[in-house]
């Protein structure tokens, strides 16, 4: 049986250098930046953000409910998750469409106030080894006590997203060396974006526990 080794990761942060003061201008750049920055502003919000499982959990909602002041954008822009299976060009769509629909809606441009622009950023996720390896179920509930956030970040988001996975890891692995294909399908069935990182800790533990009768 191989044993599953827990790694964290760390993000290296880029300025791409272009800004939005306004919600048309915020529509604009996202049309045209990467990937990496869409990915950035949703995705790895997560990872900025341990112990936050606040109404808006992508950039985009924050900055239109602070910085614009509009929190009906705001919340239209928070329901957009990554969630069953979208890519990022996905994302950027619905991205796209709301704020474009939105505007169309008001007849006006929000506009923030000097100092509060949109900066667009993209970041590359580095993996770091740990020396935790575990091999059996009540192994891995235990690491799971004490692990970094970042390890939970590292094997859900970024192994479903940026390595194109399906499954995160922690459900591959429980499938195909413990067997465990209940437990592994409902960590699946899991809404990540609903929690922060220590939340979703919190519930895979749970699941660990009722699956070891604990």
């Amino acid at each position: 049986m191989n044993k599953f080794q827990f790694k964290n990761c760390i993000e290296l942060k880029e300025l791409l250098g272009v800004k939005a003061d306004d919600c048309s201008k915020l529509l604009e750049l996202i049309e045209e930046v990467p990937a990496d920055s869409i990915y950035y502003h949703t995705h790895s919000y997560f990872l900025r953000h341990y112990y936050i499982a606040g109404p808006y959990t992508n950039d985009f909602a924050n900055w239109a409910a602070i910085q614009l002041r509009d929190r009906i954008l705001g919340e239209k822009l928070a329901v957009i998750t990554p969630w069953e299976g979208k890519t990022i060009e996905d994302i950027r769509t619905e991205l796209i469409d709301t704020i474009d629909d939105y505007l169309y809606s008001i007849k006006s441009n929000p506009f923030v106030m000097a100092g509060q622009s949109f900066y667009f950023m993209k970041s590359e996720i580095i993996e770091v080894n740990t020396d935790i390896e575990v091999g059996s179920l009540l192994e891995f509930r235990d690491a799971l006590k004490i692990v970094d956030a970042s390890a939970i970040y590292n094997h859900i988001f970024e192994a479903r997203m940026r390595i194109k996975n399906d499954k995160s890891d922690f459900s591959s692995w429980l499938e195909r060396e413990l067997q465990k294909q209940e437990l592994a399908n409902r960590i699946e069935r899991l809404d990540s974006y609903m929690y922060s990182l220590e939340g979703l800790r919190e519930e895979l533990i749970n699941l660990c526990n009722q699956e070891l009768g604990e």
